[in-house]
């Protein structure tokens, strides 16, 4: 706005702004009213709100909030996962709780292994599906529908279940854990690459058209250089995505730790839990360190 602008305009900018703060702070009022009544009627239909009667600690029974009386008890029953250690018996101690450690590094690897081997087949199948989902680069209206709604029939469906039906179609073991992980993952991340898709440079795109590329030219030179380092980091979260979820489906028999979990929560074994959750814990976290190490060394950030 210029300073020698006449009070005429100067009132009609003034106008103009109040009237956008006022439509502003009308929008942001009635968006946060609408989620606070979103946050009271799902707190409802979970029942935060709900008394219950509890034993109080002289015998007779009282009436306590849900959730405060329900707290308590988480703790009790993590206590009931800790082994009693002592210094004088620690390695007894951690033998007698880490007493299947044998068997369960043999599930631990075959956990690692679902997850490796069902990562490389949902990569692969969200890689090439996400440039048909890409607005940008569908190479027609039809195809991008058809693409878009089998990767969400991929991710909306629950691992566990697909975990049941190829457990039906290829009995217990660790190929159904295979394709149900592997089939989740081509969904959920042929969402995320083609969302990286949408953001690229089209520039690159269009000059490879102009010197009379392919449509395949047009993907390989480029909008892959441009997206690889978002890939390669969706890559290595879902990888580490799927160890934990590999370690799941074994309930329904697909294969690896969650076989072990199964048995420890149906006999109450507390602490073989426990050991079970440290596994995957540190199993996990050296996952997730080394991914790391390695994305900071393809792009450029391993000194920092």
């Amino acid at each position: 706005m210029s300073a020698n602008a006449p009070p005429a305009s100067l009132a009609s900018f003034q106008r103009a702004f109040d009237l956008h703060r006022r439509r502003q702070r009308r929008q942001f009022w009635i968006t946060a009213l609408l989620l606070l009544a979103a946050l009271a009627l799902t707190a409802e239909l979970a029942n935060f709100f709900q008394v219950t009667q509890v034993t109080l600690p002289d015998g007779s029974r009282g009436e306590r909030w849900l959730l405060g009386a329900g707290l308590p008890r988480l703790g009790d029953y993590v206590e009931k996962t800790i082994p009693q250690l002592g210094l004088s018996t620690l390695p007894q101690d951690l033998q007698h709780w880490f007493w299947r450690w044998q068997i369960w590094a043999e599930l631990l690897l075959e956990t690692v292994l679902i997850a490796f081997m069902a990562t490389v087949l949902g990569v692969a199948g969200g890689f090439i599906l996400s440039f048909p989902a890409a607005r940008n680069l569908a190479p027609s209206g039809w195809v991008r529908w058809l693409t878009r709604r089998y990767l969400e029939i991929a991710r909306t469906v629950p691992e566990i279940v697909f975990a049941l039906i190829f457990v039906f179609c290829f009995g217990i073991g660790p190929l159904a854990g295979v394709m149900a992980i592997a089939l989740h993952s081509t969904g959920s991340l042929g969402k995320l690459y083609s969302e990286a898709n949408e953001n690229i440079d089209m520039r690159p795109v269009e000059g490879v058209r102009a010197a009379g590329g392919t449509w395949f030219d047009q993907i390989r030179y480029g909008v892959v250089p441009q997206v690889l380092p978002n890939t390669l980091s969706y890559t290595l979260l879902r990888f580490e995505i799927n160890v934990r979820s590999s370690s799941i489906i074994g309930y329904v028999g697909a294969g690896g730790l969650g076989e072990e979990l199964r048995t420890a929560v149906s006999l109450q074994e507390y602490t073989d839990l426990s050991a079970l959750f440290l596994i995957i814990l540190a199993t996990v976290f050296l996952i997730d360190w080394a991914s790391e190490k390695l994305r900071h060394r393809i792009i450029g950030l391993e000194a920092i």
